[in-house]
Order: C-alpha cells, then structure tokens, then sequence
C-alpha cells in the first residue's frame, strides 16, 4: 500500500501536559498520537462510539513503539501526524509523528486492533471502513 499524505493534527501543549523539568512528559506523546488517529478516523467519517453503538466494535492498541528525538515545552503548537501503512483484515498500523514546524520531536509506529466491544476478541473491520481507508 502506497502512503498517503499524512492526517496532521495540531495539539497545543498545557501545563498539565509537562513534568518537573518543564517538558512535555513522554507518555502524553501517546495521548497526541491518540487525539490525531481519532480526528482521522473522524475525518474519515468513522465516529468510534458510533461504532461501538451500531456494530459493537472498538479499537484497541496492540503495538506500539515511540521514539523521542527533541522535548516539546509549554504553549508549543504541535502538528501531529497519522498516516496508514497497511490495513489488515482486523487491524491497522500506522506511522505517527508530533513536530514543532519542520523539527520532528517524536515519532511511533502504532498498531491498532479492531476487537468485540464486550468480549475485547478481534473481529473484522468493517467493509465500509476498509473502503473509506483507500477512498
């Protein structure tokens, strides 16, 4: 599968979002990863509850792997990034970055599973959803 151009999401960084050393904490890159993947999947016209109403399905994360490069600090605008690198019968991988302007500070490679909201067993995803990931 070819890559699209990635889904860019802006995320300013808070207070809350630093430690004691005044830098964002390294677990909240995840949570701006997760906010980016949602706004795309959104984007996509894939509303997760809606989903998990009408087919009873979720997605959960199964992998992750995050580098960081550079510490993002206080009322730093980011532009984080998603973009899909296969979609699988039942799950998706995706490449994820969070830069300030042209400077990359962090970057993962996520995967996420499509599972049975009750049982948490993996179900297909949805034909509709696989066709708004190639439209």
């Amino acid at each position: 599968m070819s890559s699209p151009a990635p889904f860019t999401h802006p995320v300013r960084v808070y207070w809350e979002d630093t430690d004691a050393g005044g830098i964002v904490f390294y677990a909240n890159y995840l949570k701006y990863f997760e906010r980016a993947r949602t706004e795309w999947l959104r984007a996509l016209g894939v509303h997760q509850q809606a989903l998990r109403d009408t087919d009873g399905l979720i997605f959960v994360v199964s992998d992750t792997q995050v580098r960081f490069l550079k510490p993002a600090r206080l009322d730093d605008l980011l532009d984080v990034t998603a973009t899909l690198r296969d979609a699988g019968r039942a799950s998706l991988h995706l490449a994820q970055q969070a830069r300030r302007g042209a400077e990359l500070l962090a970057e993962g490679e996520i995967r996420i599973g499509c599972v049975d909201a009750d049982t948490l067993r993996p179900r297909r995803i949805p034909d509709s959803i696989l066709q708004a990931l190639h439209a």
